[in-house]
């Protein structure tokens, strides 16, 4: 199984400290160049550079035949299905709707970083789900309060 991120999962994690989980959850991330450069742009948040880390392998999106819909995307997004698409039984992290909705209509698996903070909560990576969801939206990142209550539920943190 191959796995492809988009940006906003770094950025999330990185938020709270919590990047080291993507390896040990999928071994290797494959990102756009496009993601890549989006990181290194830097913002608010620090996400260390992916091409330094030995866990990322950084590739450029093939060109050509495009979806007019991918369109509507921003590169990085676009780059990344792109990607995983050339692959038999792709991951791809990413948060963004519409991106998301893309990548299922594509016919891709699609996970986000609740989802990842949800599988770190079930192999023991991290004490909280909850407290590591709200960590990252007291940081500015986005996420329902609603979603992060009913995964906390399914997870065994609240009632």
């Amino acid at each position: 199984m191959k796995v492809f991120s988009n940006t906003t999962p770094f950025i999330a994690l990185c938020s709270v400290n919590l990047l080291h989980l993507l390896p040990e959850i999928f071994t290797q991330i494959n990102v756009a160049t496009a993601v890549a450069q989006e990181c290194r742009a830097g913002g608010k948040i620090l996400v260390p550079d992916l091409a330094s880390l030995n866990w990322i392998h950084v590739q450029d999106a093939p060109t050509g035949r495009q979806l007019p819909a991918l369109f509507e995307l921003d590169q990085g997004e676009r780059d990344t299905l792109l990607l995983a698409a050339q692959q038999t039984g792709a991951i791809v992290l990413m948060d963004e709707k519409l991106g998301r909705n893309m990548a299922e209509y594509m016919g891709l698996d699609v996970t986000g970083t609740l989802g990842i903070l949800a599988k770190a909560k079930s192999l023991a990576l991290i004490p909280s789900f909850a407290q590591a969801a709200s960590g990252m939206r007291d940081q500015g990142i986005y996420f329902s309060e609603g979603l992060i209550k009913r995964l906390a539920t399914r997870l065994g943190e609240l009632n």
